[in-house]
């Protein structure tokens, strides 16, 4: 490990693309129509609140890309609302980053891989217990521990992607763009072979579920809905984590926000559009799996065994970008000495942040074994979504703050764009905290655990400071 060794810019704009629609298209898109459909009720909504959701997220990306031109380094969106808000609130940024936002989705991913890689390989599934730990008869507080395949196959596929990411940006880079393409394939086969070979029906497009007595009013339900939606179209932003491994970012950047997110739009509305050929409303509202559920339907029982394994590679593909971005965060934030500091070093031979992705392996291995990154996740999707708000309201405060700075790129449709992001997000939060008010606030009471520890790194720095300074005067 060096000091002075740094990271190097040997990502493409493909590399890029690539990076950001692998890292969105995850598991969401196959297991969140559900949710969407019992929220909006009828098709056109169904397949309308996608395309909203994209469009939203595409107004964040307008905004992210000027401030990713102007600040093209390592961290993205911590730099961002450091910039803009100071130290104190990027920082709680990157706790809520290491500690739920990256490190639950790796262990949920992992968990979703290695779960349905026990659905092909029913030896490695979740059913058989390999080694028990009581720890409720010392510890009566904690469940016991039950380790099985499918924890070491979830944990195993960890390691192997950080291993990779160790070596260098390059390999982590061609591993993610093999998973995507390979997803790409996988997903262009369910797509063309549904429609033209599968047994469904275009009259489902006129069936809406029935209205209950527990209906929610209509925009109340679309803000539930777009809880879900905007989960799927979470991971725009790994790029701009790896932007001071990106070449030409301020080009590059930009062109990957906005092209990337216009691609995976695409994708989420024609799944959709299988979903909804292959499935009646209800059906995809009754099937939390409903991507099984669909090819079931149009093909046979047996076809939803090979969608497992396109489940499986998704889900893969998704962690590798997440992995491969994710540390770059915890490094930047390392180098502001509000961190573990030993993470500010870089590997001298393959230049990347090894001790970051080791530190960030084993914490997702240890969310994996203790089972509760779902609730944890779902927590904090509040946070992040609201992160994303308060970020494109940087974008006003850094005009102000640095109104000379160079912006290679300027947000399109500044200040009406921008603004029209913050005051959906603004409604949205009012909506979630009414709708889910428990889950916004443990996403809250999760941020604000990081407060001690950023008083105790902020004196730690301090403290090194003086008495280097100290050295220096002796």
């Amino acid at each position: 490990m060096s000091d002075s060794a740094k990271l190097v810019r040997g990502l493409s704009l493909l590399d890029s693309i690539l990076l950001l629609a692998g890292g969105l298209i995850g598991s969401g898109i196959f297991l969140t129509a559900a949710q969407v459909a019992s929220n909006t009720r009828t098709p056109a909504l169904f397949l309308s609140i996608w395309v909203v959701g994209m469009v939203i997220t595409l107004l964040a990306c307008f905004a992210f890309a000027e401030m990713g031109a102007m600040f093209p380094q390592a961290g993205g969106q911590y730099v961002y609302l450091r910039e803009a808000y100071g130290e104190l609130v990027a920082f709680l940024y990157g706790w809520m980053i290491f500690t739920v936002g990256v490190g639950g989705t790796i262990a949920a991913l992992a968990a979703g891989f290695a779960q349905y890689v026990g659905k092909l390989l029913p030896a490695l599934s979740g059913d058989h217990v390999l080694l028990s730990i009581p720890f409720s008869h010392g510890l009566r507080f904690l469940p016991d521990l039950a380790i099985s395949p499918e924890h070491l196959v979830a944990i195993a596929a960890i390691a192997v992607q950080t291993l990779i990411n160790i070596f260098g940006v390059r390999r982590g880079a061609v591993l993610q763009n093999l998973a995507t393409w390979a997803k790409f394939g996988a997903i262009g086969a369910f797509i063309v072979l549904g429609v033209l070979a599968g047994r469904g029906s275009w009259r489902h497009y006129a069936e809406s579920l029935p209205p209950t007595a527990s209906t929610r009013p209509l925009m109340s339900s679309l803000g539930v809905a777009l809880i879900a939606v905007f989960w799927a179209y979470d991971g725009w932003v790994y790029i701009t984590w790896l932007a001071g491994e990106v070449k030409e970012p301020q080009k590059n950047l930009p062109r990957t926000l906005v092209f990337g997110l216009l691609i995976v739009g695409a994708v989420y509305l024609a799944m959709n559009v299988v979903y909804l050929y292959a499935l009646p409303m209800a059906g995809i509202a009754a099937n939390p799996t409903v991507a099984q559920a669909a090819a079931a339907s149009m093909f046979s029982a047996g076809a939803a065994r090979w969608l497992a394994l396109v489940i499986a590679v998704s889900c893969f593909g998704a962690m590798a970008a997440c992995i491969m971005s994710g540390a770059r965060v915890y490094y930047a934030m390392a180098e502001d000495g509000i961190f573990f500091r030993a993470l500010a070093k870089i590997s001298p031979r393959r230049r990347t942040p090894a001790r970051s992705l080791i530190l960030q392996a084993i914490w997702a291995a240890a969310l994996v074994l203790s089972g509760g990154y779902d609730a944890l996740f779902t927590y904090v999707m509040f946070m992040m979504v609201l992160s994303y708000a308060l970020t494109v309201a940087a974008l006003f405060v850094l005009r102000r703050k640095m109104p000379d700075a160079p912006r290679p790129y300027r947000c399109a449709g500044y200040p009406w764009l921008p603004g029209l992001y913050v005051a959906i997000g603004a409604i949205w939060t009012v909506d979630v905290i009414l709708e889910r008010t428990q889950a916004a606030l443990w996403g809250m009471i999760i941020v604000a655990l990081g407060l001690p520890f950023y008083a105790y790194w902020k004196r730690s720095n301090q403290r090194t400071a003086y008495r280097e300074q100290g050295v220096a005067k002796y």
